[in-house]
């Protein structure tokens, strides 16, 4: 199984590569509030995935110490669910609501696929 660290940068990269192709869309399309709803969703999902990741290392390190662990901070990212929908909602001429909530679960799904691939293609 691979270290949590190299598959944070491997879907890392995947993620940017989707951001530079939902700015593309922004920039060039007709349907600028839609990308800007991607682009926004996909950020604070990236924010939360690297979230996740720092508080996957702080429990791994506290197990290893046998202290206590408070939590994976749950309520964080979705703190940062509600901040994105708070922003789409005050600006929903800039941002697409629908599209916000697809981005942010894009991390999620790009950790399903990442998952996928490295099981079936790794044999």
């Amino acid at each position: 199984m691979s270290d949590i660290g190299t598959i944070y940068s491997r879907i890392r990269r995947y993620i940017f590569f989707l951001l530079s192709i939902y700015f593309l869309g922004w920039g060039f399309t007709d349907f600028p509030h839609i990308f800007g709803g991607l682009i926004l969703g996909t950020s604070l999902s990236m924010f939360n995935l690297w979230l996740m990741v720092r508080k996957m290392g702080q429990f791994g390190e506290a197990v290893a110490q046998g202290r206590r662990v408070r939590s994976l901070g749950s309520m964080s990212r979705m703190a940062t669910g509600a901040l994105a929908v708070i922003i789409s909602m005050r600006y929903p001429d800039q941002f697409h609501i629908i599209s916000v909530v697809l981005g942010l679960m894009t991390s999620y799904i790009v950790i399903m696929i990442d998952f996928l691939k490295e099981t079936f293609l790794r044999n």
